[in-house]
């Protein structure tokens, strides 16, 4: 049986997206300002915001600051968005909560929307729970997103490119600034803040360092650092990872220590993005990545040549019915010896008559089909055992966050790298 406050989050849904501050800004006076209560830095980017606010934020804990987490979309459960020193928030702290929202919201007559209320949640338990500083990624651009309220003295941007265009603007410039406003749109209010910025152009940034002199703010661009280590794998890790490195030391100034930083890092894993699981016996036995379009798809076909070169995976594969499919299977086909077709219940899946049917169009064949679950799970992985052929290669599993999600909450037993989500029940991603 569903509780009151996630009955009234889900009803949030029908509101959709709606840019603005108004209703958020309005809550905040209602609940008594609790985004005033803590420090925050903001991440905001088109890719690789939750990968950064992750390693920020553990980077921050390794020196003694309780640390506040917020970061959508989960993979399991709702809990994962708002999380302090690595721990979710209770269900029972969730609950009430969103019910002191929704009172707030009754009494000053406004209709937020489901990622208005759920940052409103994040600001109340933070305050309530004396975090030192919150690490709050943005939902959608910085300027109009319901995280820019609290205020953050650091922003933290980490990419741009074409996304919501309707609302953010039609060029990467527009963008840019958009995100960039995450910190005030005056001089009067964003004075003294410093964004941290990196992965964009150079044209993009001289307009970035343009624009920070505008609002009285620094710039700091850092170097790709060549001594990081990660569990996740790829470079565009290591370049998230790099901008976390230098948020933290602006942010701790004196007190930064980057041999503890770095050293946090070689543990810290983003779940579910070229994230490794290892067997009893210490090999790497699934590859989970969270590529669902043919952008991130690049981006992992670039990891397995770095990683795995001339290697061949057994591949777990589904996507959603919106996605370019076609254009992914075959970026993906030169690393594939063995494809794996599979689903969720969730509708937007594709059937996997349709997937078999794109995998027949390319010339690739169909090793085996069956809808997402432990027992056709572990099919697949016995599958990987038995092929002498590519004797201890990982199964892949790629295509879409949602069957991410779905595979970690199957797997989370099996492996150390999962044991946050243990006990955590899964919650619909219908919001994702």
């Amino acid at each position: 049986m569903q509780n009151a406050g996630m009955e009234y989050l889900e009803s949030r849904l029908m509101f959709g997206m709606v840019p603005g501050l108004e209703s958020t800004r309005a809550l905040c006076d209602a609940l008594g300002n609790p985004e005033r209560k803590f420090r925050s830095i903001h991440v905001v980017g088109t890719n690789g915001k939750g990968s950064t606010s992750y390693y920020l934020a553990g980077i921050l804990q390794a020196h003694g600051k309780k640390t506040g987490l917020y970061v959508s979309p989960h993979l399991v459960s709702l809990r994962e968005r708002i999380r302090i020193d690595d721990t979710p928030i209770s269900d029972e702290d969730l609950d009430r909560l969103l019910l002191r929202v929704k009172s707030a919201a009754q009494s000053v007559a406004v209709e937020p929307t489901f990622f208005e209320v759920l940052t409103l949640v994040a600001f109340l338990y933070y305050a309530e729970r004396g975090v030192d500083v919150a690490v709050l990624e943005a939902g959608m651009g910085g300027r109009l997103d319901s995280t820019a309220v609290a205020g953050g003295e650091i922003a933290v941007v980490t990419s741009i490119g074409l996304e919501h265009t309707e609302v953010l603007g039609p060029t990467e410039s527009a963008i840019l600034r958009e995100k960039m406003g995450v910190v005030g749109e005056s001089r009067e209010v964003a004075c003294g803040k410093t964004f941290v910025v990196g992965g964009i152009s150079g044209s993009l940034l001289a307009e970035a360092r343009e624009y920070a002199s505008v609002l009285g703010c620094d710039c700091v661009v850092p170097e790709i650092r060549d001594d990081i280590e990660l569990p996740n794998l790829g470079h565009h890790y290591i370049e998230n990872a790099s901008l976390s490195l230098a948020a933290a030391e602006i942010f701790l100034d004196g007190a930064y220590d980057d041999v503890l930083a770095r050293e946090t890092l070689r543990t810290r894993s983003w779940a579910g993005r070229m994230q490794q699981l290892t067997g009893k016996d210490c090999k790497t036995r699934v590859i989970l990545d969270g590529a669902h379009n043919s952008h991130a798809v690049r981006r992992l076909v670039e990891s397995l040549d770095t990683y795995y070169p001339g290697k061949k995976f057994h591949c777990l594969f589904g996507a959603l019915k919106d996605k370019d499919v076609g254009e992914m299977l075959k970026l993906m086909a030169p690393h594939v010896s063995h494809w794996h077709l599979t689903k969720t219940p969730y509708p937007r899946f594709r059937e996997l008559s349709d997937l078999r049917a794109e995998l027949e169009s390319l010339n690739l064949p169909v090793a085996s089909e069956g809808e997402l679950s432990r027992e056709y799970l572990d099919k697949v992985l016995a599958a990987c055992d038995l092929d002498a052929q590519n004797a201890d290669m990982p199964l892949l599993i790629t295509g879409s966050l949602y069957m991410i999600g779905a595979s970690i909450e199957l797997l989370r037993n099996d492996y150390g790298e999962l044991a946050f989500f243990r006990g955590l029940s899964a919650t619909t991603n219908e919001h994702r």
